[in-house]
């Protein structure tokens, strides 16, 4: 995939639905269940919402890495994920196997600050990212990121860009 694929791809993820959606060409090529953050949504610094708004992958991490595969400050750790290390790190928010790193593009919503302070889907760390398969999808449960299952992250990561389009609505 090339960066003018950027602008062909978009993916849409609704947090009613708990669903990201790929499109090509504005044809819907995948259909994916995630799940999005407990407290809802919501762009400050420190809230635990998921974001909403106009963003782009501003960075993919972890195409190598196997699946399973555990991050720390987006750095694979060299820890691949099992229910044994799961046990030993019950307090872990666990991201797993590849990294989807957003950015906001509308200023004062997802992007930059506003009269209520800091509100930077990139500066938040605000990611699409895989986590353990005993974790639930399709209900909001995450600290603001956007969760997959691994096979389903490393499946999208294959077919999107740095650049491509990320809408995230609320229904």
């Amino acid at each position: 995939m090339t960066k003018n694929d950027a602008t062909a791809t978009q993916i849409v993820i609704n947090i009613a639905q708990q669903t990201l959606a790929v499109y090509q060409q504005n044809k819907k090529t995948a259909h994916y269940t995630v799940s999005t953050a407990k407290n809802g949504s919501g762009s400050q610094q420190d809230s635990g919402c998921t974001p909403l708004g106009k963003h782009v992958i501003a960075k993919k991490i972890g195409g190598n890495a196997p699946i399973n595969a555990v991050f720390v400050g987006r750095v694979p750790t060299g820890e691949v994920y099992d229910a044994e290390l799961g046990a030993l790190h019950s307090e872990r928010d666990w991201i797993l196997s590849r990294i989807l790193w957003l950015s906001g593009l509308e200023e004062g919503s997802n992007k930059g600050s506003n009269n209520q302070g800091g509100c930077d889907t990139y500066q938040r760390y605000i990611y699409i990212h895989g986590t353990p398969d005993t974790e639930p999808m399709g209900i909001p449960l995450s600290h603001g990121c956007v969760r997959m299952r691994n096979d389903d992250i490393a499946e999208l990561f294959e077919q999107v860009v740095e650049g491509t389009r990320v809408t995230i609505v609320a229904d």
